[in-house]
């Protein structure tokens, strides 16, 4: 089995599949001071199996585009926005967020919780850029340092699975030197990290294994997760996400 197909296979039955929370949600809902009550049309790029996704909906009068590259996590999606009345409101798309098939000026909010890394931050705001309107709203979670300086050993961590890892005003730059102004920004705090993300992953883990045979390949997907937890729990203090809410100048 492919590395790729064992982690669906962790993270497709789980509520998340990155740290965050439907009150930091409605948080960047809120500080985007987008009009709630007004058509919308959204994309939720990186959606995986919807938990912002579903919130949006609930909350918006939005038609929402929800991307991901995985058809299972879309599938999952699907299913709970037919339990929750909420078919007509989605559309699901399998595509990769590097390749998107939508019009200029097609947006009034582009969405992305823990999933703009996947092509890079700058890369990801400067290419989403055009699919918004004039005066669009942009709202990402990116991981982010947070602090001026940290321990070597977690920066040497994050410096190789992220290099692009930063402090938020870079981040900041980047979005004000790509045509858009900045209007928001907080951290998440530490239960979308452990209590909404790492605990229930934890608590799957022997399942995983059982379902897996206790193959090597998926023995070396939990130790992995297992030290990135174990980092997450001795280095909290200098790392999050954070919440980027800006929007499109021009």
């Amino acid at each position: 089995m492919e590395d790729y197909q064992l982690l669906i296979d962790l993270h497709n039955s789980a509520n998340r599949q990155g740290p965050g929370g439907d009150a930091e949600t409605k948080m960047a809902l809120d500080l985007s001071m987008i009009d709630q009550s007004a058509p919308l049309k959204i994309a939720d790029i990186g959606c995986g199996t919807g938990a912002s996704t579903l919130l949006l909906a609930q909350r918006l009068e939005a038609q929402i585009t929800a991307v991901d590259f995985l058809q299972a996590f879309l599938d999952v999606l699907e299913g709970k926005a037919e339990n929750m009345g909420l078919s007509e409101t989605i559309t699901t798309l399998c595509c990769s967020m590097e390749n998107l098939p939508f019009e200029n000026e097609e947006f009034d909010l582009i969405w992305s919780e823990g999933a703009i890394y996947n092509m890079g931050f700058e890369r990801g705001v400067k290419d989403w850029k055009p699919y918004l309107k004039r005066g669009g709203l942009l709202v990402v979670s990116e991981i982010t340092w947070i602090t001026g300086s940290r321990p070597s050993e977690i920066q040497k961590y994050w410096d190789e699975e992220y290099p692009e890892i930063d402090v938020a005003s870079s981040k900041i730059g980047i979005l004000e030197k790509n045509g858009y102004s900045p209007i928001g920004y907080f951290i998440l705090p530490e239960h979308c990290w452990l209590a909404n993300y790492y605990r229930p992953m934890q608590n799957s883990f022997k399942d995983f294994l059982d379902r897996n045979g206790n193959s090597e390949e998926a023995q070396a997907i939990v130790e992995a997760e297992n030290r990135e937890i174990e980092l997450y729990e001795k280095y909290k203090s200098y790392y999050s996400y954070g919440v980027y809410i800006a929007r499109k100048l021009n």
